[in-house]
């Protein structure tokens, strides 16, 4: 990918993207910085970028980034998610606009909930979301990655919700056990193989813990699958994003973990969703 080339007093950052552009437009050399280093959507990727700079001189270190690789949200600071804001921090995994239909399957599953636990949380976007659909809940989120536990907490606290570090039940404090309406586990599976052919964005600058899956990419699913119904409360339901290909095997393991399995599948999002209930 294309970098931009260095500063100099001929080409400052000042003289490069200050200069006044036609109303309602960025500045034409933002534009032409992104668009060289491979952004579909250059002119909307500068007005979000513009908005998010207080100089010239920020505004030029977050074209770089940007023009670097760096994933959008993490060079803003944060992602669109379900109608919400969510803080995205960099080296923090960047919600996906399609894991909003796992959200809206739980809600529809679950409208009653009071008791919601995101597993792998990244950024807590789930949880969040899930806490500002259903209405006052007891909202915990769990993740291995401290960088992700870091940020979840700019998300999930000021919604009154706590954030726990470790690996996935182990982080969880006991208390929860048998009480939990909506487990959101939204698990890397991406098959250990298939890890170098995610787009830059993803493979260069999100944690692998949270994209790789193991060998088929569903190490984690069965992990969380196995320990799921001591926590869930009954009529409790997991929810787990999956991909097509590995959507028959997935409901098989929430089968033989004693959960009556179903998969939701979005064609607009290109998004499949596995929800096991507990008895």
């Amino acid at each position: 990918m294309p970098v931009l080339p260095p500063f100099s007093s001929a080409s400052s950052p000042s003289s490069d993207f200050s200069a006044s552009p036609p109303a309602g437009s960025p500045p034409a050399g933002v534009v032409a910085a992104l668009r060289a280093a491979g952004c579909v959507f250059a002119e909307e990727e500068a007005e979000l970028i513009l908005t998010g700079a207080r100089t010239p001189r920020e505004l030029a270190a977050l074209v770089e980034r940007r023009v670097a690789g760096f994933p959008l949200e993490q060079v803003l600071g944060w992602a669109g998610f379900h109608g919400l804001r969510i803080a995205v921090e960099p080296g923090v995994f960047v919600p996906r606009r399609r894991t909003e239909f796992l959200v809206d399957q739980a809600v529809a599953r679950s409208p009653e909930a009071s008791v919601v636990v995101d597993l792998c949380c990244g950024s807590g976007a789930v949880g969040v979301a899930l806490a500002a659909a259903l209405g006052p809940v007891e909202l915990h989120a769990a993740d291995i990655d401290p960088a992700a536990v870091r940020c979840a907490r700019h998300n999930v606290v000021p919604r009154g919700g706590t954030v726990h570090e470790g690996d996935l039940f182990d982080a969880l404090p006991g208390s929860l056990r048998g009480r939990v309406d909506i487990l959101a586990a939204n698990v890397p599976y991406v098959p250990t193989g298939e890890v170098g052919l995610l787009p830059p964005e993803a493979r260069d600058h999100e944690p692998l813990v949270a994209l790789d899956g193991g060998a088929d990419g569903l190490d984690i699913l069965r992990r969380v699958c196995a320990e799921a119904p001591d926590w869930l409360a009954p009529g409790g339901c997991l929810l787990v994003e999956t991909s097509e290909r590995q959507a028959p095997q997935a409901l098989a393991t929430f089968t033989r973990a004693g959960l009556t399995a179903h998969l939701a599948v979005s064609e607009d999002l290109s998004a499949n969703v596995v929800t096991g209930t507990k008895a």
